[in-house]
């Protein structure tokens, strides 16, 4: 088989699985396809056309979920967000990557853990503290690019239903896609050709948020939570072992 072909059936299964978390959780999309694709090529070459796959499967998911996003916490974690980006682009040129995204990974594991085993906050958080959870979430986003185990725990751990709470997430998903993309296409990093890639995996993207939304809806609530904090430690472990590699190499 030729290696290109093969590489695409590659690129094309990795984007159907993620899709599918994707459409399951409302979140893991951007966190699989950049684990998985970057084994291959650079980077540079992976992060746009993720970008762009990202807003797409945000946009084919907030249709029917609009409704039922809580708005009024969403403003104030994007604030966060906003305020804590620049500092983690500063970290990022400051500060080694490996060892803060490991750091962070294993955090994350252990506060999914904590959830699944029946750990939750039984109060509304109050604004400072949404906007603090939006401010980690800035900060790793800018400095590591994985700003979004912050708000997944942030919405899972609250006394919010797991639909509002999956709602959310992907309108958080859609916004912050939007401005990665457009700061990625300001700096000169998009191309016409990653968006002939997108278009191309688009496809199997679609397949797997499709299925991934019909099993979200056949899926009790309190099963639905727990598979997603499992999806969360997966992916944590795969950026603590994707961050360890320079370590043993």
């Amino acid at each position: 088989m030729n290696e290109s072909i093969a590489l695409m059936l590659f690129f094309s299964a990795t984007v159907l699985v993620a899709g599918y978390v994707r459409g399951y959780g409302g979140f893991g999309f951007s966190m699989i396809t950049v684990a998985a694709l970057s084994l291959f090529c650079a980077p540079a070459q992976v992060v746009p056309v993720v970008l762009l796959l990202e807003v797409a499967a945000s946009l084919f998911l907030v249709s029917g979920t609009w409704h039922l996003v809580n708005w009024p916490i969403l403003s104030w974690l994007l604030i966060g967000v906003v305020a804590g980006t620049p500092v983690g682009v500063w970290m990022l040129g400051n500060v080694s990557s490996a060892p803060m995204k490991m750091a962070v990974a294993m955090i994350i594991f252990m506060l999914a853990l904590m959830l699944r085993q029946g750990f939750v906050v039984n109060r509304r958080l109050k604004r400072p503290e949404t906007m603090a959870a939006g401010l980690a979430s800035g900060v790793l986003n800018g400095a590591a690019a994985i700003g979004g185990p912050p708000a997944i725990l942030f919405f899972f751990s609250s006394p919010a239903g797991a639909a509002v709470s999956r709602a959310s997430l992907i309108a958080f998903f859609l916004v912050t896609g939007i401005l990665a993309a457009g700061f990625c296409n300001a700096a000169g990093l998009m191309t016409p050709g990653h968006a002939g890639q997108a278009l191309i995996l688009a496809l199997p993207m679609a397949l797997g948020l499709f299925l991934g939304k019909l099993a979200y809806t056949r899926t009790p609530e309190t099963v639905f939570k727990k598979r997603v904090l499992l999806y969360l430690m997966m992916l944590s472990l795969l950026t603590l072992v994707r961050s360890a590699k320079p370590f043993f190499s």
